[in-house]
């Protein structure tokens, strides 16, 4: 069966049909689809401050650096461990240098001639800085806290933000004390007190 090809004038009819039905349907204007965008902004619109952008993002990723000089150090390791998993508050990684970490983990007798390198610790570090004393010792000194070489807690070095007790302070102590600093830095502001 051959197919015979249209003639210029059934081409130019079929045009015009079709351009007739267009403009009998086009008389009136189509409203604009913006019906979709109250939607979408309730869906993607988020309202926030900015301190609590930053305080959410500072409380995730806390960076520590490690200061054990004595035995609480093995209850931390068990907190680093995959059954307590310090990780999911973004601590998976100990800093090596205090420029890159924003939280202190004091923990340990410190002596007075520790005390200067522990300060020097804290000083390096970038702000903004937190403090956690972990233990009796970091505390008050513990049961050496009579010896004329101990310091009576590491608050007498650096601010401490929060206080761990126990001797050692068990990893679930250690996880209880985070998520208290993780509270205390959501309700900080950038705009410092004059």
């Amino acid at each position: 069966m051959e197919i015979e090809p249209f003639t210029a004038a059934e081409i130019e009819r079929r045009e015009s049909d079709g351009i007739e039905a267009l403009r009998a349907a086009s008389q009136h204007p189509i409203p604009d689809p913006d019906s979709w965008l109250d939607e979408e902004i309730k869906r993607n619109v988020m309202f926030t401050t900015v301190d609590a952008a930053l305080n959410w993002a500072r409380k995730t990723s806390l960076w520590p650096v490690t200061a054990f000089t004595a035995c609480c150090t093995f209850e931390f390791i068990g907190a680093s461990s995959a059954r307590f998993d310090i990780a999911r508050f973004g601590m998976e990684v100990l800093r090596a240098s205090p420029r890159q970490a924003d939280l202190l983990v004091c923990a340990g007798t410190l002596t007075w001639k520790m005390a200067p390198q522990i300060k020097r610790l804290y000083d390096q570090m970038a702000e903004p800085k937190w403090a956690i004393a972990m233990g009796a010792c970091a505390i008050s000194g513990g049961i050496f806290c009579d010896s004329y070489s101990v310091v009576p807690g590491y608050n007498h070095i650096v601010p401490i933000d929060v206080y761990i007790p126990g001797c050692p302070p068990r990893p679930e102590t250690l996880l209880a004390g985070i998520e208290a600093l993780r509270r205390k830095i959501a309700k900080e502001s950038i705009r410092k007190p004059k």
